[in-house]
């Protein structure tokens, strides 16, 4: 496994965390929310809703994070198509077994 490879799985992992805690945060926002019996309008309104404004700047930028640790996994993928590469090797792609009427492939670079 290479560097490139290394790096990759660091930003999908930092992806898939930051996800986990956006979700977890939207749904403590929205308990909150019903709590206060506040419409949708006003409660995620940063200007109207100072208790919550540090809760809802952070889902934005956990949500800006996302999109850019998405967009260089997705420009690592593009990189390594347009060097030869591919998502798999075709050697691995013979040796992919067929799970309950479902071919899987290994990971790239496993």
């Amino acid at each position: 496994m290479g560097a490139n490879d290394r790096e990759l799985i660091a930003v999908m992992r930092r992806y898939f965390a930051a996800k986990v805690e956006l979700e977890i945060l939207k749904a403590e926002l929205e308990a909150a929310r019903q709590a206060a019996g506040a419409a949708i309008g006003i409660f995620y309104d940063l200007r109207l809703n100072a208790d919550h404004a540090d809760d809802l700047q952070r889902s934005h930028r956990l949500k800006g994070e996302m999109v850019s640790l998405m967009q260089r996994a997705e420009a690592w993928g593009r990189a390594e198509l347009a060097n030869g590469g591919s998502a798999q090797s075709e050697a691995s792609a013979e040796e992919a077994e067929p799970f309950d009427g479902i071919t899987t492939m290994p990971f790239a670079g496993a």
